[in-house]
């Protein structure tokens, strides 16, 4: 696993690099390469949220569990698959209530959130990599180690982001971040083994993140994907 990361998150994130829970992770995802598994996403894009989203332009973080372990899916960021693939169940619930969160929305046809990225929105799953056609294989490998680091380098080193946690995995990292500095919206997971539990629709996470950035003076997220 070759590390090539943007500048500004390298500068936070260079220890990381050389410690032991890493180092082991490399040989891990190493392993798993020499058995003849297939990992998505491919190399260049493990680090693709990253590379997309400069930490100095981190303004939302949106966390999700695990990539998507079907062909030419995942490209490195949560929730989104790439150009041309089918919009997976979770995503096209996003889509619905970003429909009637936000008036103007409408419901898009590619599922690929590149443009939230390049707007400072952190597509960041809490592991970064899967074997092909089996959910949850590589975690509890050290990528929640990393992921959590992530999460607390935000916290402390910024101020004024908004963190969308749904479900109650991602509700659990909510003691990495420092509410006095940061709005933290939660709510059910979209997909659609919980979303008809309620507390998803209706939830407004989108409109409520950018209500908090105007008044932080930021710039707010334009979420209609073209």
């Amino acid at each position: 696993m070759s590390i090539e990361l943007e500048p500004s998150w390298l500068e936070v994130l260079e220890d990381e690099f050389s410690k032991p829970y890493m180092v082991s992770l490399k040989k891990f995802l190493k392993d798993e390469k020499d058995a003849g598994y297939k990992i998505y996403p491919k190399g260049s894009d493990i680090f693709n949220a990253f590379n997309k989203t400069p930490f100095n332009k981190v303004k939302v973080v949106i966390l999700g569990q695990d990539p998507y372990h079907g062909p030419n899916q995942a490209h490195g960021l949560s929730f989104s698959v790439q150009k041309g693939i089918p919009t997976p169940p979770s995503l096209q619930n996003i889509y619905k209530e970003l429909a009637t969160d936000i008036s103007d929305f409408k419901i898009p046809k590619s599922g690929d959130l590149s443009e939230w990225a390049e707007q400072g929105v952190l597509l960041l799953n809490a592991t970064l990599t899967v074997r092909a056609s089996m959910a949850g294989s590589h975690q509890k490998k050290g990528w929640e180690q990393f992921t959590d680091t992530v999460i607390q380098k935000i916290s402390e080193l910024k101020s004024g982001v908004v963190f969308i946690l749904w479900g109650s995995y991602a509700q659990s990292k909510s003691v990495l971040i420092d509410e006095k500095k940061h709005l933290i919206i939660k709510s059910i997971h979209p997909s659609p083994l919980s979303v008809n539990r309620g507390g998803f629709y209706g939830s407004k996470p989108f409109s409520k993140a950018n209500t908090y950035l105007e008044k932080e003076g930021k710039t707010p997220i334009n979420w209609q994907i073209h």
